[in-house]
C-alpha cells in the first residue's frame, strides 16, 4: 500500500475520531454536574443522552489511544533510520505531553487525557520490545482490569461523575480556571479508572498494529478485523445498549444490580464497537481519497483536540457567548458537532500554511531537542 494512502487512512480516523471526543466531552463542557448525572425531561435529551452514551462514550477514545500506540512504533522506526536514541525522543514528548496536559487541564478542559496518555506511555515503554502476538495479549489483558476498574467506580463513587462540581465554568475565564484547578483531582482519579486501563490496550494494539502492518489493506490484521465483524456487533450490541440505559436513566433506581451491570458492560462493550468502527473507517478510506486540508488537520490532532476545548469555552464561558447550562442535550450535539468541524478547518487551514499545527510544532521541537 503505498505510504501516502496508509497515512491518509490513519489521518481520517484521527479526524472522526476527534469529532466523536468532541461530541462526548461537549457535554462535560457546557453543563452543570447535577444537570449532566440527572436523566432530563424532554424526550429529545433523553434521545440524545441514550445515542452519545451508545455510539460516542468509551469508543473513540480508543481509536485515539490506538493511534497513539501505532505513533510509538512510528517514532521508533524514525529515529531508527536516523542513527539516534527512541529513548531520549521519546522521554522527551512525555515529558511535553505531561506539561501540555497539566495546562490543558487547568486552562481548557479537566477531562484531559494528555497526561493520562504520558503516564500510560512509561508503562507501556518496557513492553516496546514484544512481538505483535504479545502486545495483543497484553491488549486483551486489560478487559478484567478494566472491568474492575469500573466496579470499583460504581463503589466508590456511587454514581459516574461524582466529584466533577462544575461550579464556576460559566462564569470569567478567571473562575472557570479556578473552577478547573478545583475539579481536576477527582476528575484525574475517575479517569485513570474509567480510561486507563482500556487506553492502556488501545496503546497495545496500536503498537502491535505497527509492527505488524496493520494499516496495509490486505494485512492479516485487517482480514481478521473484517472476519471478526459480526461478532463483534454481536457482543457490543447489548452491552452498549445496557450502558446507555444504565446512564440515560431508563434503568429503574431501585434495580442496582441491573444498572450496575449496565455501567460495567461498557468495558467490552465500548473495544468492541470501537473495532466496528475502526473496520468501517477503513472501509471508506479504501474508497474515498481525503481531500488535502483534511489530511493537513488529521496529521496535527493534538492541535485540534486542544482547540475543540477553547472554542466550546468562548461558547459557555461567560467571557463568551455564556450558553453554560442554558442548552440542553439534544442542542449540544450539532454545538459539539460545529465545534468539532471548526476546529478541523482552523487547523489544517493553519498546518496548510505553515507545514504544522502550532502545538505539533511546539511537540516536534522538545521532543527533537537533542537529535
Amino acid at each position: 500500500m503505498p505510504e501516502r494512502a496508509r497515512t491518509t487512512a490513519v489521518d481520517l480516523v484521527r479526524l472522526l475520531a476527534l469529532i466523536g471526543i468532541c461530541l462526548v466531552n461537549i457535554v462535560f463542557l457546557g453543563m452543570p454536574a447535577d444537570a449532566i448525572f440527572t436523566p432530563p425531561d424532554a424526550l429529545s435529551d433523553r434521545a440524545a443522552v441514550f445515542g452519545i452514551e451508545f455510539l460516542f462514550q468509551s469508543k473513540f477514545f480508543l481509536l485515539f489511544s490506538f493511534l497513539f500506540g501505532w505513533g510509538i512504533y512510528v517514532q521508533d522506526a524514525s529515529a531508527r533510520r536516523a542513527g539516534v536514541s527512541f529513548s531520549g525522543r521519546y522521554a522527551r514528548r512525555l515529558a511535553a505531553l505531561a506539561v501540555f496536559g497539566c495546562m490543558h487541564a487547568v486552562l481548557v478542559f479537566t477531562g484531559d487525557i494528555l497526561l493520562i496518555y504520558a503516564l500510560l506511555g512509561l508503562l507501556i515503554w518496557p513492553l516496546q520490545g514484544l512481538n505483535a502476538r504479545q502486545l495483543v495479549r497484553v491488549g486483551y489483558a486489560m478487559l478484567p482490569v478494566a472491568l474492575v476498574g469500573f466496579a470499583a467506580l460504581a463503589f466508590i463513587l456511587g454514581e459516574p461523575g461524582i466529584g466533577v462540581a462544575h461550579d464556576g465554568l460559566g462564569g470569567s475565564f478567571a473562575e472557570a480556571t479556578m473552577a478547573r484547578l478545583r475539579d481536576w483531582p477527582g476528575t484525574l482519579f475517575f479517569l485513570l479508572l474509567f480510561q486507563g486501563p482500556l487506553a492502556f490496550g488501545a496503546f497495545a494494539f496500536g503498537l502491535a498494529a505497527g509492527k505488524s502492518g496493520f494499516f496495509e489493506r490486505h494485512s492479516v490484521g485487517r482480514n481478521a478485523l473484517r472476519r471478526a465483524l459480526p461478532w463483534l456487533l454481536v457482543v457490543g450490541m447489548p452491552f452498549n445498549i445496557g450502558y446507555a440505559a444504565a446512564l440515560g436513566g431508563l434503568i429503574p433506581q431501585e434495580q442496582e444490580l441491573l444498572s450496575l451491570a449496565g455501567f460495567v458492560g461498557i468495558a467490552p462493550g465500548g473495544p468492541a464497537f470501537s473495532a466496528v468502527y475502526l473496520h468501517l473507517m477503513l472501509r471508506v478510506d479504501d474508497r474515498w481519497q481525503l481531500p488535502d486540508l483534511l489530511v493537513a488537520a488529521g496529521r496535527n490532532s493534538l492541535s485540534i483536540y486542544v482547540l475543540q476545548g477553547v472554542i466550546a469555552g468562548f461558547v459557555f464561558g461567560g467571557y463568551g457567548l455564556g450558553l453554560f447550562g442554558e442548552v440542553g442535550f439534544a442542542t449540544l450535539v450539532p454545538i459539539g458537532l460545529a465545534v468539532a468541524v471548526l476546529a478541523i478547518l482552523l487547523v489544517g487551514l493553519v498546518a496548510q500554511r505553515t507545514g504544522r499545527g502550532p502545538l505539533e510544532a511546539l511537540l516536534r521541537r522538545i521532543t527533537y531537542l537533542g537529535g
